[in-house]
C-alpha cells in the first residue's frame, strides 16, 4: 500500500517534472501590481477607511486583523521612526500609515530605489483620516533597506 506521503512525492514529482522549472517559478512569483497585503487591528477605523481608499484605487487587498502590527512591520522593514498604525507590501514596497494611492502607484512605476513609503503618525486629511475640516501639511516618507530616509513628497 502506498503512504500518503509516497504517493504525494509521486503525484507532485510528475507535475513538477512536466512543466518546465522556470515557469514553475515565474507562476509562484508573479503577482499583480494591484495585490496588496496589510496588516492592521481589527478595531482600527483609520485603516479600515485607508483600505478603502487604495481599493477605489483598483488596488487588491488581502487584510490580515492581527491585535498588534509590530512583528509586520519589523519584516517589512519599516524603520521604528517611521511607525503607524497599519502595514502593508505591495510590489515589493513596504508602506506604513496614510500613504496615498497614487504616490504608491509612482513609486511602483518608476520602480523606485527605495524599499518603502511611510506617513509617520495620522495626519488628518491623509487617506483614511479625512474626517473633520482639519486638513494638515504632512511629508510621505521614502525609506531604503539601510534605514536612510528622505522627503518622497509633501501634501
Amino acid at each position: 500500500m502506498t503512504s500518503r506521503r509516497d504517493w504525494l512525492k509521486l503525484t507532485l514529482g510528475g507535475l513538477v517534472a512536466a512543466v518546465p522549472a522556470g515557469a514553475v517559478l515565474a507562476a509562484v512569483a508573479q503577482k499583480s501590481d494591484d495585490d496588496i497585503e496589510i496588516w492592521k487591528t481589527p478595531t482600527c477605523g483609520c485603516c479600515h477607511l485607508w483600505v478603502e481608499h487604495m481599493k477605489a484605487a483598483g488596488f487588491k487587498p488581502t487584510i490580515h486583523d492581527v491585535p498588534d502590527t509590530t512583528q509586520y512591520r519589523a519584516k517589512a522593514g519599516v524603520p521604528s521612526s517611521l511607525e503607524s498604525c497599519h502595514t502593508a507590501v505591495v510590489a515589493g514596497f513596504a508602506l506604513e500609515g496614510h500613504v496615498p494611492a497614487d504616490l504608491v502607484r509612482r513609486a511602483i512605476k518608476e520602480r523606485a530605489k527605495i524599499a518603502g513609503l511611510a506617513v509617520p503618525g495620522m495626519p488628518m486629511g491623509s487617506p483614511g483620516m479625512e474626517q473633520g475640516t482639519r486638513k494638515d501639511r504632512y511629508d510621505v516618507i521614502a525609506f531604503t533597506k539601510d534605514g536612510k530616509t528622505s522627503a518622497y513628497a509633501t501634501r
